[in-house]
């Protein structure tokens, strides 16, 4: 889908998708790194170029992007009213997930979100019954916006850079860097994540895959440090 559509989202779930990227939304997500805290106390990253470039990659050829196709997914399940595939989609992920600390991340963030919308709003409990306990963040995060009738280009857009926002704060604590230079960086991630948002809905099954070897060896390896600020 070209990035030139227009996104006409009408004030009330312009608001409730912002709710939902909100960094203070209370999932947890600021607690984690995704390999960032090794990837700094290794050297690989060291200032901000490096720290965009490792951003820009994983929203090109990371897993991502394969994040951003769950969320389709799932969008399209709850549209399609079928559970099945919600929890099949749901099972896939947990799966083919590289680590158990960025599973486990999945699962806790995804966990909290299923609380956080049981209290807001009901009528999307038959919903989040069907993925518990162990409910993955981009398919709890498709069911919401697909059952508040949020276009998906833009819920899209908005988990990527709710996504790049939280990455950027890590590394704004542990390079460290400025606060003006973490906003020049998401500022500048635009074009990438505009790109991972077609990239995820374009995705076919067949083409789910990601190259994230990276990640995986700073995720896994990020229980051996010995001083750590984050989960993973």
């Amino acid at each position: 889908m070209s990035s030139a559509r227009s996104l006409n989202l009408a004030p009330d779930k312009l608001l409730r998708l912002q709710q939902l990227a909100s960094p203070v939304l209370p999932v947890g997500a600021y607690s984690y790194s995704e390999g960032l805290e090794m990837l700094v106390e290794t050297g690989t990253i060291d200032a901000a170029p490096a720290l965009q470039y490792w951003l820009e990659q994983e929203l090109a050829i990371g897993s991502l992007v394969t994040d951003g196709a769950m969320l389709c997914r799932a969008y399209t399940a709850v549209n399609a009213n079928d559970v099945d595939q919600l929890k099949y989609w749901n099972s896939w992920w947990s799966a083919a997930r590289e680590t158990q600390e960025l599973r486990n991340q999945g699962w806790q963030m995804g966990r909290s979100l299923v609380r956080l919308l049981k209290s807001l709003d009901d009528s999307v409990q038959p919903w989040l019954d069907a993925l518990v306990p162990q409910a993955n963040w981009p398919i709890v995060f498709g069911v919401a916006v697909a059952h508040w009738e949020i276009d998906l280009q833009a819920a899209l857009l908005a988990y990527f850079q709710g996504w790049a926002a939280n990455a950027i704060g890590a590394g704004v604590k542990l390079i460290p860097l400025g606060q003006t230079v973490g906003q020049q960086l998401l500022m500048d991630l635009t074009p990438a994540i505009t790109t991972a948002s077609e990239q995820a809905m374009g995705m076919s099954d067949v083409d789910l895959s990601s190259c994230s070897w990276g990640l995986a060896l700073a995720s896994s390896q990020h229980e051996m440090q010995q001083v750590r600020l984050f989960q993973s």
